[in-house]
């Protein structure tokens, strides 16, 4: 058959072929035709149709998150008239699947997730296969909660730049600092709390706020490789961070011509290829100028993690490095107060314990982590 009907909906898909089947698409009472593809079709073709056609090409490097939003809305126009719906690309296996389960997320995100949606459309038409990069669209759309407006989402934003970046790097370059989304530039109100808890990531020498819960870079938020649930764990020899202010002299040392001997530390520790201005990869830097401590490393063309997760581009401070403690908010003003903090905390006093019935002091910076008195607002110190 030259067109499916996707069970439960007045929405049908197929390939281009099936916009010559006359009596087909007068059966299903067809109104409005979604056309996603690069080649015109004859215009007769979709002659007394509503037509909304998407021009992309069935390539991994094609954005066709973008036109979610608008496919959502013609399709429901459609619907709510109550005419049927066509959805077609070339063969109606990769693009036009890709559209209809955009379509059953935002209707049902509750529901379904891309893969249950993937196999509710193929129960008619079982050739639907999306390719590898619709399909890892369609998962950053439906972690973005399936929004009416996608292409002013952060996480739309931050995909995008990411894109330009893996581009940048596989030429051999690093991003153009104007591609680069330092995030709390963008989103300097955040508290930074999910679910009422806030993680905190410190220098471990000097004790500074390197990062806190929105700008830590889940490894299931990568974009090589799509998941549904995040393999980072303890054991992982890095965190990995969204570029960030005090990044700045690390990742454009030339940029910032006043902060000269921070930027030879960070060319210090190339270990890819610099062109032009700023190095392909190296070391990040504690922003603390009487610190200047090396807490990590960056490279924009992605790096293997410890756990195995490929991570692009890959910016990330060294859990040797650094001390991770996890605190609550306690009122609507945003105050916070310790809750947990890593197993480092934890090494840190039994051997502060140790050494203290030997009538032995550790050095300020290394005493019990519960009782820090230079505590500073993670907001205050990005």
């Amino acid at each position: 058959m030259t067109l499916n009907q996707i069970e439960g909906h007045n929405l049908y898909i197929g390939g281009v072929i099936s916009l010559r089947n006359k009596a087909a698409l007068q059966k299903a009472n067809i109104t409005h035709v979604v056309s996603v593809l690069r080649m015109h079709p004859d215009e007769n073709l979709t002659e007394g149709f509503q037509h909304l056609k998407i021009e992309v090409d069935d390539v991994d490097d094609e954005d066709l998150l973008q036109y979610f939003a608008t496919a959502n809305a013609f399709i429901q126009a459609g619907l709510d008239a109550g005419g049927g719906v066509l959805v077609h690309c070339a063969m109606g296996k990769s693009r036009s699947a890709a559209i209809c389960i955009a379509y059953l997320l935002h209707r049902q995100p509750k529901n379904l997730d891309p893969e249950s949606a993937l196999e509710l459309v193929r129960k008619t038409r079982a050739i639907a296969e999306p390719n590898e990069d619709f399909m890892k669209q369609l998962w950053l759309y439906y972690e973005m909660g399936c929004p009416d407006d996608v292409t002013n989402d952060p996480a739309y934003l931050r995909w995008q730049s990411h894109r330009q970046i893996e581009l940048s790097a596989a030429c051999g370059k690093a991003p153009e600092i104007d591609v680069v989304r330092f995030e709390d530039e963008l989103q300097p109100d955040s508290d930074g709390a999910e679910g009422g808890k806030l993680t905190e990531i410190r220098c471990r020498k000097c004790r500074r706020i390197l990062a806190t819960t929105p700008f830590i870079n889940p490894h299931d938020k990568d974009s090589k490789t799509p998941s549904k649930q995040s393999t980072e764990g303890v054991d992982c020899a890095h965190i990995f961070l969204h570029p960030l202010t005090w990044m700045r002299p690390c990742l454009f040392p030339a940029q910032d011509s006043s902060q000269t001997s921070r930027s030879s530390s960070a060319a210090d520790g190339l270990a890819g290829t610099a062109t032009g201005d700023a190095p392909l990869s190296g070391r990040l830097t504690c922003p603390n100028p009487k610190c200047e401590a090396n807490v990590g490393k960056f490279a924009w063309q992605g790096l293997r993690c410890s756990c195995g997760k490929w991570v692009v581009p890959a910016i990330g401070v060294a859990r040797a490095r650094v001390d991770v403690t996890e605190r609550k908010v306690t009122d609507s003003s945003g105050s916070v107060s310790a809750l947990s903090s890593t197993s480092t905390k934890n090494n840190y006093n039994s051997i502060n314990n140790r050494l203290g019935a030997m009538g032995i002091r550790l050095p300020p910076h290394m005493r019990g982590i519960a009782h820090d008195s230079n505590d500073q607002s993670p907001r205050n110190n990005l």
